[in-house]
């Protein structure tokens, strides 16, 4: 077997160990970074990423597209579980830590060698900066629901530019979210829970969720429980701030 080669592969489980794959906790969004960036939606090949879902290519129809995005989507916690919530629908992670997103592809393709029917074959990962190149991979409206999970809380105020969430950058996250998609943001520093969510109020395409819209939807307890940051918050008996916000309808 391959993690019986690899010694960065645990023998037992067939999955890749944290511990060879780890990296600074953030990186600088606006910094230059050397990867491939396509054009334009129309130029990545995400039968790549999800052979069993998409056609390649050349000439053949694309029968499915990416609906979920994770935006910094770390050790990729949060896509195994949604991945079989909803395993009709295509997911991909954007992480811009290199040694992150090749821990994640590998655990992705680990998942899929030693799950039976076919379950992980709807997520992926891809290294990128969603701060620059979001509407490089998503057309206008494809995306159903955005995840920001524990971002760099850039504490220091001439830092703030570089917060992934922003009134700026929300023009962007609206304009790939279909109406009725929904951003899901969560993180255990109480002055960027203030900060996302006043950005959300602020914005003209954005809506909170009713408190029984958050109780019906099962993605909504994920946010703690799927993702490492999470999952230390909780051990550690910490608060959360959660801003959960639809993407309303254009009206001109």
């Amino acid at each position: 077997m391959e993690s019986e080669t690899k010694p960065t592969f645990s023998k037992s489980t067939g999955l890749p160990r944290k511990r060879f794959y780890r990296a600074r906790a953030h990186s600088n969004p606006l910094s230059d970074s050397h990867f491939p960036i396509p054009i334009s939606p129309s130029h990545v090949d995400f039968s790549l990423h999800f052979p069993k879902f998409v056609g390649a290519s050349n000439n053949e129809e694309v029968s499915k597209k990416v609906e979920f995005a994770d935006i910094g989507c770390g050790f990729g916690g949060l896509l195994i579980s949604l991945a079989t919530l909803f395993p009709d629908t295509l997911m991909i992670g954007m992480e811009l830590r290199d040694k992150v997103t090749e821990y994640v592809k590998e655990r992705v393709l680990a998942l899929r060698k030693t799950s039976s029917g076919g379950q992980y074959e709807n997520i992926s990962v891809v290294r990128t900066n969603s701060m620059k190149y979001i509407p490089n991979y998503f057309e206008k409206g494809q995306l159903s629901k955005m995840f920001f999970l524990f971002p760099d809380p850039h504490f220091k105020e001439k830092n703030h530019r570089r917060r992934v969430i922003s009134i700026d950058l929300l023009d962007e996250y609206a304009y790939v979210l279909r109406a009725g998609g929904i951003i899901y943001t969560i993180t255990d520093v109480e002055e960027l829970g203030e900060w996302m969510r006043s950005c959300l109020e602020k914005h003209p395409m954005f809506e909170a969720l009713t408190q029984e819209e958050l109780d019906s939807d099962p993605v909504v307890e994920l946010l703690c429980s799927a993702t490492e940051e999470g999952q230390k918050v909780a051990r550690n008996g910490g608060q959360t701030f959660r801003a959960v916000f639809r993407r309303i309808a254009y009206v001109s």
